[in-house]
């Protein structure tokens, strides 16, 4: 089969199409025909070896898996002997390892029925992006119906669902973006956008229930000047900074400080849950999330993909092609 490989550590450049063997499943695996791929920052990080803590779990030197991509949409064709959920020929979505690959394992636990009314580039677009968002709104953020919520990056790929969720949860959604992207953001049921380019959220005097911070290039001070006195701050990835710990040390001071303020401060770190999918599915089909794709790549280009989300050139997901 063509997939995706790498074997150092590196930009985009590493990344190559090559064949290899199909991988076979564990008895508690299922075999995914991949029919499309999402593009999400944390293939970045397997992909440069940054920040090194990435390397003492994926590999020190080189990665050991070498085929790149985690989100997937396709078809089963084989499942192992303890899979019960999936049998061949049903579509489904979820986390595989390997998915930038025309077949791809995934545990069966972290896959769920692909929702009907979407394509399998609308599926794969949905995947950690979503689960990264509606955890952090829901969970980490604890958001209540009436609130004020602020989204950081809303025209990425887990901003873009932050609003949509964000406006599910019934509450009043501002997003912040750069220029080009303000339209988008509009689309998709903001009730206000701020260009950082021209207006800086934290200098104003509007304050916000919940600040879920994706640009993650903000300090933590500024930040909670936006917040009420019993607001929240979620801060979920986009991290700027250190190769050790990839600027976690922001994260991780928020966490120590927020004990002794009246804000809650928070650091979410997204769990691969399959019930989560299974709630994904129902908002898709029934409308509540509606995925904003803002490119999509065969197998051969995933290097320019990479590039590109690299640069913040996306306006919301990008997706692999793999079934053209």
């Amino acid at each position: 089969m063509k997939a995706i490989v790498q074997d150092r550590y590196g930009s985009p450049d590493v990344l190559k199409l090559e064949d290899i063997d199909r991988p076979t499943p564990g008895d508690d695996d299922v075999l995914v025909e991949v029919y499309a791929a999402g593009v999400e920052q944390g293939v970045v990080h397997l992909m440069t070896g940054l920040a090194y803590a990435v390397r003492l779990v994926f590999g020190l030197r080189a990665p050991r898996d070498r085929v790149r991509g985690r989100e997937l949409a396709g078809r089963v064709e084989a499942v192992g002997k303890n899979v019960t959920r999936f049998r061949p020929g049903d579509e489904v979505f979820g986390i595989g390892e390997g998915t930038f690959a025309e077949y791809a394992c995934a545990r069966e636990r972290k896959l769920a029925r692909k929702p009907a009314n979407l394509t399998f580039e609308q599926a794969a677009a949905v995947v950690i992006s979503a689960i990264t968002a509606l955890q952090a709104i829901r969970d980490a953020g604890e958001v209540k119906p009436g609130q004020k919520v602020l989204v950081t990056g809303a025209g990425g790929g887990v901003g873009t669902f932050a609003v949509q969720l964000a406006k599910a949860f019934g509450t009043e959604v501002t997003g912040v973006c750069s220029t080009a992207k303000t339209d988008l953001v509009r689309s998709i049921g903001a009730d206000h956008v701020i260009d950082y380019t021209r207006e800086d959220f934290t200098q104003g005097g509007r304050r916000y229930d919940l600040i879920l911070d994706l640009a993650g290039n903000r300090p933590l001070a500024r930040l909670r000047r936006a917040l009420t006195p019993r607001g929240t701050l979620v801060l979920a990835g986009g991290e700027d900074g250190g190769k050790w710990l990839g600027g976690m040390e922001r994260s991780l001071g928020a966490v120590m400080l927020s004990p002794f303020v009246g804000q809650r401060l928070r650091m979410m770190l997204a769990r691969e849950r399959g019930e989560d999918l299974d709630l994904l599915r129902e908002f898709a089909e029934a409308g509540t999330i509606t995925p904003a794709i803002g490119g999509t790549y065969p197998l051969s280009e995933v290097p320019e993909a990479m590039r590109q989300l690299i640069a913040g050139h996306a306006r919301g997901k990008l997706v692999i092609a793999v079934r053209e």
